[in-house]
């Protein structure tokens, strides 16, 4: 996949474009951020970007950083997409959940000679953080001074699991979460999500396709829905029967003796109110988690103020606190409805 398909990350992905195509690419490199946000797949981006026999795309043209793209198409994009390609080499736990000296000294020897067959050899190790001590100690000499012609990426979501010796000799490359609608673009384009379950699953996602995918789409959806009724049952009224309703209908169902539920659904009622705090403060609209619900959120603001955002958005974390702590469900949820 080329730069220009991978969903977010744009200047940092012009950022790498850009150094591969002025030649000043560091031969070693850590990718790191949260799990499920694209970083593997923009190792393999990097790698077609490099091997490229077009070697035409240009990606990010509009920012300062734009720089060389893979075309994608030819016979070694397509190689390297599969994973076949002769100068990419991908590392990866085994099924002890961990990388072995072994793995990586295969690697060392064959990243020595020159590529066979593309313009650079490429080594990607997936989860780098399962490597064993032995294993990173092995790469010191290799990523401090690599073979001519070698790169090698190390991708994690926990870096400071890596030994400082690794760390030091090489250059991180920062990947944050993605945006909700990113997250939703992807999971209706790749993964077959109506509009409504997309959005739903990408607001409970923080910013990672990965967990997104995790979850059951209708779990999502359904706290979601369970969530915006809370919030329009208590926005306009002070009756405590009204409140009271509410509270059950946040906990009615699965939600009333399972306390994962209950949580999925404080979840989404908390990005709920997030977007009613960027609507409140005028913010770009393209932050919004619930995009696709602004509707509902533009009638939300005729009842919450900044300070009551504020109170609510608080609530909802002590009611997640109290869950945590072993409290009632229900209890939580009369207390809540209260609050808001």
């Amino acid at each position: 996949m080329p730069f220009r398909d991978i969903a977010g990350h744009q200047r940092t992905l012009a950022l790498l474009g850009g150094a591969a195509s002025r030649g000043t690419l560091p031969p070693s490199l850590i990718f790191a951020g949260p799990e499920g946000i694209g970083k593997y797949t923009a190792a393999i981006a990097l790698a077609q970007a490099l091997n490229c026999e077009r070697g035409r795309g240009i990606f990010g043209g509009d920012l300062p950083d734009a720089g060389q793209d893979a075309c994608g198409a030819c016979a070694a994009c397509r190689r390297i997409a599969r994973g076949v390609h002769a100068d990419v080499l991908v590392l990866a736990p085994g099924e002890s959940g961990s990388i072995k000296v072994d793995q990586v000294r295969e690697a060392i020897d064959r990243s020595a000679y020159r590529p066979f067959e593309g313009r650079r050899r490429v080594v990607i190790v997936d989860g780098a953080d399962a490597l064993m001590p032995e294993a990173q100690n092995a790469l010191l000499k290799t990523l401090e001074e690599p073979p001519p012609a070698s790169v090698f990426v190390l991708v994690t979501a926990c870096p400071d699991v890596l030994l400082p010796t690794v760390l030091s000799r090489c250059r991180r490359v920062r990947f944050g979460p993605l945006s909700p609608g990113d997250v939703a673009g992807v999971l209706m384009r790749g993964h077959g999500y109506t509009p409504a379950d997309a959005h739903a699953a990408a607001a409970a996602s923080d910013g990672s396709i990965g967990r997104a995918l995790e979850g059951g789409t209708e779990d999502f959806a359904d706290a979601r829905d369970a969530a915006a009724r809370m919030l329009q049952g208590v926005a306009a009224s002070v009756d405590v029967r009204r409140r009271l309703d509410s509270a059950r209908a946040l906990a009615a169902g699965r939600a009333s003796s399972d306390r994962a539920e209950l949580t999925r659904r404080l979840l989404a009622l908390s990005s709920l109110l997030r977007d009613v705090g960027v609507l409140l403060s005028r913010a770009d609209h393209r932050g919004l988690a619930n995009a696709d619900l602004k509707p509902l959120l533009d009638s939300l603001l005729r009842s919450f103020d900044g300070a009551r955002a504020l109170r609510a958005f608080s609530a909802v974390d002590r009611a997640l606190e109290a869950l945590d702590r072993n409290a009632s469900p229900k209890i939580v949820a009369d207390w809540l409805a209260f609050q808001l």
